[in-house]
C-alpha cells in the first residue's frame, strides 16, 4: 500500500526544488499563466499547478500575453481535443519568440503518451517541459531545470504511478471545491483513453482525504466534489478496509453547512452500501451514474462489466431509498455495431429513468483504444440523426421536470453575478440544476431560497 505514494525524500527533493525556483523568481514580479482543457479532474489538477507557481513566486495572471511561465494542461479523451491541444501550444511560440525568457510548460493526458512527448520535444522547440498526469510534484524541478540550465524535460509517468500529497493548491471558487479522492481507472471501456494515460487506480489514504474536507468546511466551502475516474471502486487497493461508503460516513461527521458530490461513478461497483450511504445528510441528493447504452450487448461491447437489468436494478433501489433524487447520465450514441433495436433500447431507457438531465456523446474513433479498430463502424449521418432523437426526447423530459417546479420553494447556492446582466445572479440547486434570479443584494457563496416562477429545458427561474 505505501507503494502507492511518492517517499518522504522525494517530497522533500522538490521542496528543495522549490527553494531554488523560489530564489530564481521572488521579488522580479513573474506572472504564470494556466490553461486547461478537458474534465474537472484536470480542472483539480490546475489548481495544484496553480498552488505550485504560487508558493514559489509567481503571480497569477489571466493574460497569457505577459506572462512569464505558460502551462498548458491538456485533454486527451478524443483525438479532436488532442488536435487543439497542439493548436494552443502552437500559438505559445510567438511568446517565445517575443521574450526568450518565458517558460512554456507541457502536462495532462496528452503529454502523458509517449508518441506525443516525442511530439513535443522535437516538433515544439519553443516547449521547455512536458510531464504526465502523475509527475505534478516534480513541477519544481522542471521550472528549475527551465529557468537555471536552459534545460528541456520531458517526463513520462512511472509505470507504476504514484500520490503525491501536501502539494499546496489556489481553488478556483470560493465556495466550490473539487477533492481528489483517487487517481487512474482500472476498468478498461473499449472507448477510453483514460487507464492508458492515468494509470491504474490509486486512492488516497481516508485521514488525508477527511482533512482536506474538514479544512474546507472551515474555510466556508458549500459544495465539495469527490472526484475520480470511478470513485465507487475507492479504498479497493487500501487493503479492503475502507470503501466509499466509509469515506461517506466519516465526512459526514465533520461539522459545517454543505453538499457532498460524487463524480463520476461506475454502476459495476454502485454498492449497497453507497446507496444506503447516500441518504446521509451531508450528500446532495443528485446521482451521476453513467449509462453509455441501453443495449445490454453494447454494454459487452464497451466492456462496462454490468447489463441492463443491473443497471436499472440500481436505479430502482435508488429511487427507493431517496424517492425526489435527481439522476443524472452520459450516454454514447453511434457505437460500432450499434443498430437500430439497441439504440431504441437505450431510448426506451431514458423514458423508464426520466434523467434530469443525459450528457449525450457521438461516438468518435480514438487511436489507442480496441473501439477504434471495430468492425461496422456507424456512418456520420446515421450518429447525428441519432443524437438529435435522443436529444430531443431527453429535452422533453427536462423541460416538464423544470416545470413541474414552478411554485416551489428551492435551496440554492449562489455562484455570482451573470455575464449579461448585473441585475441577474446564477445559482444551482443541490441537485445541479441552474437557478435564476434578480436581486440588489450578493448572495454569492451563500445558501438561499429561490421560489420557481419559470422554468424552460435548461434553467429554472426564480425569485428570492
Amino acid at each position: 500500500m505505501l507503494d502507492n505514494f511518492v517517499s518522504v525524500a522525494e517530497l522533500e527533493r522538490q521542496a528543495s526544488f522549490c527553494n531554488k525556483v523560489r530564489e530564481l523568481v521572488l521579488g522580479k514580479g513573474m506572472l504564470a499563466f494556466v490553461i486547461t482543457l478537458g474534465c474537472q479532474q484536470n480542472e483539480a489538477d490546475s489548481e495544484r499547478i496553480r498552488g505550485i507557481l504560487t508558493s514559489v513566486g509567481y503571480t497569477l495572471t489571466d493574460d497569457e500575453a505577459i506572462a512569464d511561465i505558460i502551462i498548458v494542461n491538456t485533454c486527451a479523451i478524443r483525438e479532436h481535443a488532442e488536435k487543439r491541444a497542439l493548436s494552443i501550444i502552437g500559438r505559445y511560440k510567438h511568446n517565445k519568440a517575443r521574450n526568450p525568457n518565458t517558460v512554456i510548460g507541457v502536462c495532462g493526458c496528452m503529454s502523458a503518451q509517449e508518441h506525443r512527448s516525442e511530439q513535443l520535444k522535437h516538433s515544439y522547440h519553443y516547449v521547455d517541459f512536458a510531464i504526465g498526469t502523475a509527475s505534478l510534484h516534480r513541477l519544481p524541478e522542471l521550472i528549475y531545470n527551465a529557468l537555471n540550465k536552459g534545460k528541456r524535460t520531458f517526463l513520462l509517468d512511472e509505470e507504476k504511478p504514484q500520490i503525491a500529497e501536501g502539494i499546496p493548491v489556489v481553488r478556483e471558487s470560493g465556495h466550490r471545491a473539487w477533492v481528489s479522492i483517487m487517481y487512474g481507472c482500472n476498468n478498461f471501456c473499449t472507448y477510453c483513453i483514460v487507464p492508458y494515460v492515468r494509470g491504474r487506480e490509486r486512492s488516497r489514504m481516508p485521514s488525508d482525504i477527511i482533512n482536506e474536507v474538514r479544512e474546507l468546511a472551515r474555510d466556508g466551502y458549500r459544495d465539495i466534489t469527490l472526484l475520480g475516474q470511478n470513485v465507487n471502486s475507492y479504498g479497493k487497493d487500501l487493503d479492503g478496509e475502507y470503501d466509499i461508503a466509509y469515506l461517506l460516513h466519516e465526512i459526514s461527521k465533520i461539522d459545517g453547512d454543505f453538499w457532498i458530490h460524487l463524480m463520476t461513478s461506475h454502476p459495476k461497483d454502485a454498492s449497497d452500501r453507497l446507496i444506503e450511504a447516500l441518504s446521509l445528510k451531508c450528500c446532495a441528493n443528485h446521482f451521476h451514474l453513467p449509462l453509455q447504452s441501453g443495449s445490454s450487448e453494447m454494454l459487452r461491447k464497451m466492456n462496462r462489466h454490468y447489463d441492463i437489468e443491473k443497471y436499472l436494478g440500481i436505479i430502482d433501489k435508488l429511487k427507493k431509498a431517496s424517492p425526489d433524487i435527481a439522476l443524472t447520465t452520459d450516454i454514447i450514441v453511434g457505437f460500432p455495431g450499434e443498430s437500430d433495436e439497441d439504440f431504441e433500447r437505450t431510448l426506451e431507457v431514458v423514458k423508464r429513468v426520466e434523467y434530469d438531465s443525459v450528457y449525450t456523446f457521438i461516438f468518435s474513433t480514438r487511436k489507442g483504444t480496441p473501439a477504434y479498430s471495430m468492425p461496422n463502424q456507424i456512418p456520420d449521418e446515421i450518429k447525428k440523426a441519432r443524437f438529435e432523437r435522443l436529444n430531443d426526447l431527453q429535452n422533453d423530459i427536462s423541460r416538464r421536470k423544470n416545470e413541474a417546479m414552478i411554485g416551489k420553494i428551492v435551496r440554492v447556492l449562489v455562484d455570482g453575478k451573470s455575464k449579461n446582466n448585473e441585475k441577474i445572479y446564477t445559482s444551482r440547486t443541490e441537485s445541479n440544476k441552474i437557478v435564476h434570479f434578480e436581486s440588489q443584494e450578493d448572495y454569492t457563496g451563500k445558501f438561499i431560497n429561490i421560489k420557481i416562477t419559470r422554468a424552460d429545458t435548461f434553467a429554472l427561474y426564480g425569485e428570492i
